[in-house]
């Protein structure tokens, strides 16, 4: 198949850092043309490292198969270089600071009524209103304000999310919103305002642990790997130091894992641990139980249980492990004209070898598009 879904729509996103350049990277991925409004100094994320080649991992990653103009929007020329990109466009997306879009002119509400079909999507950190939503917002501040760090990792010091997890959903969340609104527009012939923010993104992130703050006993503390609701459920170390996580969660599984792991069938009839929420109850003996036996076991024989067993279960790679995985798919961007392996698109499509190599522009590298002389 060669005609991929987003073929033929202009997006024009006035875009920085992860989450907008998340979002349109997602549409330019489906065949959108996708236009990069940057400073003239460049998108920063461009700086944040030089890892590949001499450039940006995070720019490389979320830019591929776009073109980049570079605009300074406070002198006249390249304001009208933009309206006239705008007067083009399907969709425009932006993720300026608060109150920035509107003060250049480029407001959603101003936009849409200039082009009634025109999809806006503005991206927030905290959202159109509120007491918070003047802030600037980066994805460690949302982490830290929205509760992920207080039920991330294990007890002691404060940790981050490893990866940009505020940002990557809410780039997630305008992509989806915006192909709802792509549907709606062929139906009705209207485009839509849509408003992303980092804290809304995250805060649905946190669904379960609010619930069960407010409406159940309390919240989740950190635990590591462990699950605050289900046993056995975590890492335990073989006799040779290799670390094995189990996921056992519901009574079949447990009563497999009994019977050819542990090789104590009598413990899946046992009344404290005959049901999830026993074992729950319960979760120090059967830690305690499952350690004994896999702590005498190497790696490899505990590996034969499971799979035996049928158990759920995984390592704990490094990032040099997932280089390496077996299971890793990848696809090849240019970088510098050097070919560069990286992790392929999560979802599977028709389309997707008609994507081809891309890369990631330069700044400014498209700068004579036509109609913007």
């Amino acid at each position: 198949m060669s005609l991929r879904p987003l073929e033929g729509l202009l997006v024009v996103s006035l875009e920085h850092a992860v989450a907008a350049p998340y979002c349109s990277s997602r549409l330019a991925h489906a065949g959108a043309r996708v236009i990069k409004v940057e400073r003239i100094q460049g998108d920063f994320a461009r700086e944040y490292d030089r890892e590949v080649y001499g450039e940006s991992s995070y720019f490389v990653w979320i830019n591929q198969g776009k073109e980049s103009v570079a605009f300074d929007l406070r002198q006249e020329a390249d304001h009208a270089k933009m309206m006239s990109l705008l007067a083009q466009a399907d969709v425009f997306v932006q993720n300026l600071a608060p109150g920035a879009a509107e003060r250049l002119g480029l407001g959603s509400a101003n936009l849409r009524e200039r082009y009634p079909r025109m999809i806006t999507c503005d991206i927030s950190g905290y959202g159109e209103s509120g007491p918070m939503n003047n802030l600037k917002a980066y994805d460690l501040l949302v982490q830290a304000e929205s509760g992920l760090v207080s039920v991330n990792g294990a007890p002691g010091p404060w940790g981050r999310i490893g990866v940009s997890i505020c940002d990557i959903t809410a780039g997630m969340n305008a992509a989806q919103g915006i192909l709802e609104a792509l549907i709606l527009l062929e139906r009705t012939g209207q485009g839509s305002a849509l408003h992303v923010s980092l804290f809304d993104s995250a805060a649905e992130l946190m669904a379960v642990p609010y619930l069960q703050a407010r409406y159940g006993h309390a919240a989740p503390e950190r635990g590591g790997l462990k699950h605050p609701s289900i046993a056995a459920y975590g890492a335990f170390t073989c006799s040779d130091g290799q670390e094995v996580v189990l996921a056992v969660q519901n009574d079949r599984e447990w009563q497999a894992f009994c019977q050819h792991v542990l090789q104590q069938p009598e413990l899946a009839h046992d009344p404290r641990f005959e049901n999830s929420s026993a074992r729950g109850l319960h979760r120090e003996q059967i830690e305690d139980m499952i350690q004994a036996v896999i702590g005498a076991l190497t790696g490899g024989h505990v590996a034969d249980r499971l799979t035996e067993a049928q158990t759920p279960f995984g390592c704990i790679n490094s990032v040099l492990d997932l280089i390496h995985h077996p299971q890793l798919r990848t696809r090849q961007i240019q970088v510098r004209g050097r070919t560069v392996e990286m992790p392929a698109p999560a979802c599977i499509t028709p389309w997707q070898q008609a994507n081809g190599q891309s890369t990631a522009p330069a700044v400014n590298e498209h700068g004579d598009l036509p109609g913007l002389e």
